[in-house]
């Protein structure tokens, strides 16, 4: 029987490395990845993709994907008002990247605005009996958690920002740049601030509410706000809530943080908690459609 011919195998070729694929290849096929993944892995690979993750190219490569009306819009205000990067000392990560990690246009810049988490994120001043947390007394839409603040009664140990003495108390600074918004683009009078607060009280006492919002500068000086003071509800009426609500738009340069400031009490001077119910605090970030 004859011998059966030999197969000869044509040598596979060796696979490619991505650090030998050019620049301008490793930006695209980086920028399929998630930020979190670029930011928590990547970077830390070696100096070249540490360099391209620092870098701007990678981070446009992703906001171009989005085809959104907001996305596109995003796009190109990050085109006409790129970072300036004079921030890369003080915070972590290249503004672009902060902004593709934290999508700050996407959620509620408010940490723990129902109560959920107690009272962390929030600085705190208790009159009466202080604050507490319950469980709303009707349904709020939209809300992350069926919780809320509660105010007490007006006392007398202090004077807050308004003038007002002994109120229940509190407040949150947004730092907006953080949050991932860069600040040419808060300059680039393309960005609206939205806030909202919900409030409203028992129906066995009446209540008091005040809300004021302020938009900082970087030295936290005040440049604009918002206070809503809406009437007082009265005892043996109604309860649940309702929305006080605010667009700042054209504010000017400058701005960096937004000042969340809630004031409550109740109408009958009760020990207890029959004050202000408060919850649902959203601050969002939106770019103006033109």
């Amino acid at each position: 029987m004859g011998a059966r011919p030999s197969r000869r195998r044509t040598p596979a070729d060796p696979p490619l490395a991505l650090d030998a694929l050019p620049p301008e290849l490793l930006v695209q096929v980086l920028s399929h990845l998630p930020p979190r993944t670029l930011v928590t892995r990547c970077r830390a690979v070696c100096r070249a993709w540490r360099a391209v993750v620092d870098g701007p190219s990678v981070w446009l490569l992703q906001l171009a994907r989005d085809r959104s009306a907001e996305g596109r819009a995003l796009y190109a205000a990050a085109q006409r008002c790129p970072p300036s990067g004079e921030d890369a000392e003080d915070l972590p990560l290249c503004a672009l990247a902060r902004y593709c990690l934290r999508a700050p246009l996407r959620r509620n810049l408010i940490f723990n605005s129902c109560g959920e988490q107690g009272f962390r994120g929030w600085e705190v001043e208790h009159g009466g009996n202080g604050w507490a947390i319950e469980k709303n007394l009707t349904l709020v839409p939209g809300a992350p958690s069926q919780t809320c603040f509660v105010t007490s009664f007006e006392s007398f140990p202090f004077t807050d920002p308004t003038g007002k003495r002994g109120w229940c108390f509190k407040r949150q600074l947004v730092d907006l740049v953080m949050e991932g918004v860069w600040q040419e683009l808060l300059d680039s009078a393309q960005i609206e601030i939205c806030v909202a607060d919900w409030w409203g009280a028992r129906e066995n006492c009446g209540c008091i509410y005040r809300l004021r919002v302020r938009l900082l500068d970087v030295y936290e000086n005040e440049v604009v706000k918002f206070s809503a003071s809406p009437n007082p509800v009265l005892q043996w009426t109604e309860r649940g809530y309702r929305q006080v609500s605010h667009v700042f738009t054209n504010f000017g340069k400058g701005i960096r943080y937004v000042s969340f400031e809630q004031y409550g009490r109740d109408t009958r001077s009760w020990v207890g908690h029959y004050g202000a119910l408060v919850t649902h605090s959203t601050v969002r970030v939106r770019i103006h459609l033109s």
